[in-house]
C-alpha cells in the first residue's frame, strides 16, 4: 500500500497557474506539496478517466474526480467528526465527516473489487490525518455503502467535484490528530449531530459534502445499522445518488464568473449530445447530426437550465437533459436555416446541406428534432410525472421558432416590417430558447410559480438584448472579429430595427444613401456598405435600437434583482452583461 512514510505517493503535474496561486494564498509546503498528488479523475458513472493532480481537480472548473467518506463509529455508537485544519488550502475550518480524501492513482487504490482501493485509501488517510495505526483497522471492517456526486464551490478559485465512495466502520481507536490536517474532533450521537446542522455561526460550519451525507442520506437506520455487519450489508445500494450543485449549503460560499460557471458542465452537455447523435445505425446520417456540432458553439443556451437552477434551487443532472435536448434543437433549426437562406457556412466552415446534401441536411435536422424529445424523456433523474409538461413546453418553444422563421421568411418579401413585427419575429427565432431554458431550469429545481415567472421574463429579456445587439454589432464591428463582412445585413436588405427606424424618417440625404445600398447583396460594393452604416448613424436608427437593447438589459438585471442573491447569481448577471460588453 501506498503511504507518505515511504514516499511512494504518486504524483501528477500542476498546470503553471494553479502552482502560482497555491504559492500566493498558503504558506504551508506541506499541503502545498499534496496538492500535487495523482487523484482519479473519473466520469459521471465514475469510470476512471486517467489520473490528474489534486490542485488541478479542484482549480477554477475543477474535474470531477473519485473521493471517499469514512464514517467512523466507536463501540458507544457515536461518530467521530473533524474539524478542518486552518490552513487547509481548500475548505479550511469547516466539520466535516471522521476522515474525508481521495484514493491516488496506484494499483492498490484503484482496485474495484469489495471497493477495496477506496478502503485502503481510507487506512492510509486516517493514519496521516488523524494518527490511527492502520494495525488497529481491519480492511474487512470497513462497510461501503453507496456513491454520490456533487459539486460544491469554495470560491473562484477552488471547487470540490466529486464522487464520493461512503464507508462505514466501527472500531474504538486511540486519536493523535496531526494539526497540519486537523484542528479539533468530537465524537458524537445521532442528537448531537442534528444540533449541529441546524445550528447557525462561525464555528460551526459543515462542510458541503458532509452536509448531504447527514442530512439528505443518513437516516436513523445507518445509526442502528453501526457495528452490524448484516445491517450494514443491507444498506448498500449499486446507486450514484445526485447531489447537483451544492455550493449554497457553504454559508461564505462565493460564486465563479459565466466561462467557469459553463466549463463546469459543458463536457457533460457535449457528452449527452454526441451520445444521442451518434446512436444512429446510419454513419452518413449520424455524420449530419454532428457536423454542426463538431463546429463548436458556447453552448449557452445548453447550460442555461443549470445555471438558473442552482441560482433557486436544487440541481441535479436533468438539468443536464434538458439543455442537452434544447441546444440539439437549436443545432436543428440551425441546420433548416442555412437551406431556407442559401447559407453556404456556419461557425466557419461548410453549412451541413454543402458539405453532404441538401436531403441529407433535411433529414439529419428532422431527426434531430425527434432525438432531442428521445434525450428529455430518457433522463434518469426527471420525474416521470413532470415529462408531458417539460415535452409540451419545449414544443411550444419549437413551434414559436417556427412561426418566427415563417415571419423572418416573409420578411424578405416586404417593402415595410414594423417595430412590433420584428420583435416578434425576433422572440420566436432567438428569444424563446432562453425564456424556455431559464423557465425549465427555474421549474425542475423546485421554484415556485412567482419565481419561475420572474426567471422566464428574464430570459425573455435576455434573449431580445441579444438578437438586438447581434443585430449592432453586424453594423459597429470589424469583419475579422464578426467572421463574415461588416453591414452584411444591410447589403442583404434585412429589416433589422435600426433598419425599420430609418425607413420611418422623413426623406432626406442620408435615407437616399441607405437605400442606394439596402438590399443590392453583390452589387454593393465595401464603400458603399460604409456609407450606408454611416447613414443609419446619421438617421439616430443605430442609437435608438442600442437604447432598445439597455431597456431590454435593464429590465433583465431587474428580474434578478427581485431573486435572493448568492453564490450563483454571478454568471447570470455575467450572462445578461455579455452582448452589450462586446460594444463597450
Amino acid at each position: 500500500m501506498s503511504n507518505y512514510a515511504s514516499g511512494a505517493v504518486p504524483e501528477a503535474n500542476i498546470e503553471a497557474d494553479v502552482s502560482d496561486l497555491m504559492t500566493a494564498q498558503s504558506s504551508d509546503s506541506i499541503q502545498a506539496g499534496m496538492m500535487a498528488e495523482a487523484v482519479l479523475q473519473v466520469d459521471e458513472r465514475d469510470v476512471i478517466v486517467g489520473p490528474i493532480s489534486k490542485a488541478d481537480s479542484h482549480y477554477r472548473v475543477g474535474a470531477l474526480h473519485r473521493a471517499f467518506s469514512v464514517l467512523l463509529f466507536n463501540s458507544e455508537g457515536k461518530m467521530l467528526l473533524q474539524q478542518r485544519a486552518h490552513d487547509k488550502i481548500t475548505f479550511p475550518s469547516v466539520w466535516a465527516n471522521s476522515c474525508c480524501s481521495h484514493p491516488l492513482a496506484s494499483e492498490d487504490e484503484m482496485d474495484e473489487v469489495n471497493a477495496r482501493g477506496v478502503k485502503r485509501a481510507a487506512i492510509r488517510k486516517l493514519d496521516q490525518e488523524l494518527g490511527i495505526s492502520p494495525s488497529s483497522l481491519n480492511i474487512d471492517d470497513f462497510h461501503f455503502i453507496t456513491k454520490m456526486r456533487y459539486s460544491a464551490r469554495m470560491n473562484a478559485d477552488w471547487i470540490e467535484r466529486e464522487i464520493d465512495h461512503i464507508l462505514m466502520i466501527q472500531a474504538d481507536v486511540e486519536l493523535n490528530p496531526n494539526e497540519n490536517e486537523v484542528s479539533a474532533v468530537k465524537w458524537v450521537n445521532a442528537e448531537e449531530l442534528d444540533e449541529m446542522l441546524v445550528v447557525d455561526g462561525t464555528e460551526n460550519v459543515i462542510a458541503p459534502w458532509f452536509r448531504c451525507i447527514a442530512a439528505r442520506m443518513m437516516n436513523s437506520d445507518w445509526w442502528d445499522a453501526v457495528g452490524d455487519k448484516r445491517a450494514c450489508e443491507a444498506l448498500q445500494d449499486d446507486m450514484i445518488h445526485d447531489m447537483g450543485d451544492v455550493t449554497h449549503m457553504l454559508p461564505d460560499a462565493e460564486g465563479a464568473d459565466l466561462n467557469t460557471s459553463i466549463m463546469e458542465v459543458r463536457p457533460f452537455i457535449e457528452q449527452r449530445i454526441v451520445e444521442s447523435l451518434t446512436a444512429s445505425r446510419h454513419e452518413r446520417l449520424a455524420g449530419a447530426m454532428m457536423h454542426l456540432i463538431h463546429g463548436g458553439g458556447k453552448r449557452m443556451r445548453a447550460t442555461l437550465p443549470w445555471l438558473v437552477g442552482r441560482a433557486v434551487g436544487d440541481t441535479h443532472s436533468g438539468l443536464l437533459d434538458i439543455g442537452a435536448a434544447i441546444e440539439t434543437i437549436h443545432n436543428f433549426t440551425l441546420v433548416h436555416d442555412d437551406i431556407m437562406d442559401d447559407d453556404e457556412m456556419r461557425r466557419g466552415r461548410n453549412a451541413v446541406h454543402i458539405e453532404y446534401d441538401m436531403p441529407t441536411a433535411i433529414n439529419a435536422g428532422d431527426a434531430m428534432l425527434a432525438i432531442a424529445f428521445e434525450r428529455l424523456v430518457m433522463s434518469a433523474n426527471i420525474d416521470l410525472q413532470d415529462i408531458p409538461s417539460l415535452v409540451n413546453r419545449i414544443a411550444w418553444m419549437v413551434r414559436r421558432v417556427s412561426e418566427g422563421q415563417q415571419l423572418d421568411i416573409e420578411f424578405e418579401n416586404r417593402e415595410r416590417v414594423t417595430e412590433q413585427e420584428y420583435l416578434e419575429m425576433i422572440e420566436g427565432k432567438t428569444a424563446v430558447m432562453f425564456h424556455i431554458c431559464a423557465e425549465l431550469g427555474a421549474r425542475v429545481a423546485g421554484a415556485d410559480e412567482e419565481v419561475i415567472e420572474c426567471l422566464a421574463d428574464w430570459g425573455l429579456s435576455v434573449g431580445l438584448c441579444f438578437q438586438l445587439m447581434d443585430d449592432l454589432i453586424d453594423v459597429l464591428s470589424d469583419s475579422e472579429t464578426l467572421g463574415k463582412p461588416t453591414g452584411s445585413d444591410v447589403a442583404q436588405g434585412k429589416q433589422t430595427l435600426m433598419v425599420i427606424h430609418a425607413l420611418k424618417q422623413p426623406d432626406s440625404a442620408a435615407k437616399t444613401r441607405l437605400l442606394n445600398v439596402l438590399g443590392k447583396c453583390e452589387e454593393a460594393t465595401e464603400e458603399m456598405i460604409q456609407d450606408g452604416v454611416a447613414a443609419l448613424q446619421e438617421l439616430g436608427s443605430i442609437d435608438y435600437a442600442r437604447k432598445k437593447a439597455n431597456e431590454y438589459h435593464q429590465h433583465a438585471h431587474a428580474c434578478l434583482d427581485r431573486l435572493p442573491d448568492g453564490p450563483a447569481m454571478i454568471a447570470l448577471r455575467e450572462l445578461t452583461d455579455l452582448q452589450l460588453k462586446r460594444l463597450s
